[in-house]
């Protein structure tokens, strides 16, 4: 069988944590015999102030329903810079690779942590030493139900949440930064996403002619939300709901002069977007001013474009 491991070079995105989705695991007998062929890309969700999360990759495991850990070693390892894969954007790890049909129930990311460090660009881009808890020996584990059929090739994304993922130990830890992980698996045949515009210039104006609104403290960012008419909140790792699924900050387009933004990797459903241009802390009870709140439906292989935002009245 000829193997291809292709790196993570440059680019962009990565999100969410909860255990990993992914294909269901209806009995199907094509299923369960012969082999499949599957593939493994990763993409981050944004994250703010920090300019580079570099996470050094070494193998990745998958383990059957039904039989022992399949592994894959990369050749040494493989540095992986998460934010360069934001907005629609992923990064191959492992491709083409022949695997045992049938249901899977785990996947493991084995890391070197001597490799993996992070960069705040608020300090000038120093490099912080980043611990990553039984990383080298057990790994990043996501765990769900995900399904490769026989005779066919089936290409899953891994969506690595930044955000959520990057604490402060505060001194408690063996390293300047911690990492939580925060993953999703989706299967690419299933995901669609969200783009739309952000008028930054008119809420940043119309918030410093307002004095009960407050002002803009950078260009902001888009809030997504699961269900239609979600109630929306900021970000804090430490409480178990209410979190939206993933920020995505907003990025200049200069032919327009608006900001633009993408939240890709969503599996079909219903979704809330909000905007928001207050910092939000991730640890932290943070109370942001939200605008443009809308409900989009997301269907797979399509992109849902979203309203303007300010909404107009």
């Amino acid at each position: 069988m000829k193997r291809s491991v292709q790196l993570l070079a440059i680019s962009t995105l990565a999100a969410g944590m909860a255990a990993c989705g992914g294909s269901g695991s209806d009995s199907d007998s094509s299923a369960s015999s012969g082999t499949g062929t599957v593939s493994f890309g990763i993409t981050d969700a944004p994250a703010m102030d920090l300019s580079n999360v570099t996470i050094a990759f070494t193998e990745i495991r998958l383990k059957p329903e039904n039989g022992q850990w399949v592994e894959f070693p990369l050749e040494g390892f493989e540095q992986v810079n998460l934010l360069d894969l934001q907005g629609g954007l992923s990064e191959p790890l492992i491709t083409d690779e022949e695997v045992p049909a049938g249901t899977y129930t785990e996947l493991r990311l084995i890391v070197d942590t001597d490799n993996s460090f992070v960069k705040r660009e608020s300090t000038g881009d120093s490099e912080y030493s980043l611990a990553v808890p039984s990383g080298e020996q057990s790994g990043l584990k996501l765990k769900g139900d995900f399904l490769v059929a026989a005779d066919t090739t089936t290409n899953f994304t891994i969506d690595f949440d930044v955000r959520k993922s990057i604490v402060n130990p505060q001194g408690k830890a063996l390293a300047d930064y911690m990492l939580k992980p925060s993953l999703r698996l989706v299967n690419n045949l299933e995901v669609g996403s969200i783009s739309g515009e952000v008028d930054v210039a008119q809420i940043t104006s119309t918030r410093m002619a307002d004095e009960t609104l407050a002002d803009c403290q950078y260009e902001g960012a888009v809030y997504v939300f699961s269900g239609e008419n979600a109630e929306t909140s900021d970000l804090n790792v430490n409480n178990e709901e209410g979190n939206p699924l993933m920020i995505v900050p907003v990025q200049l387009d200069d032919e327009s002069s608006l900001y633009s933004y993408t939240a890709a990797f969503l599996p079909e459903g219903n979704y809330t977007i909000s905007y928001s241009c207050q910092e939000d802390n991730n640890e932290l009870d943070d109370n942001l001013d939200f605008e443009g709140t809308q409900s989009l439906e997301v269907v797979a292989n399509q992109t849902t474009e979203a309203e303007l935002i300010p909404l107009v009245e």
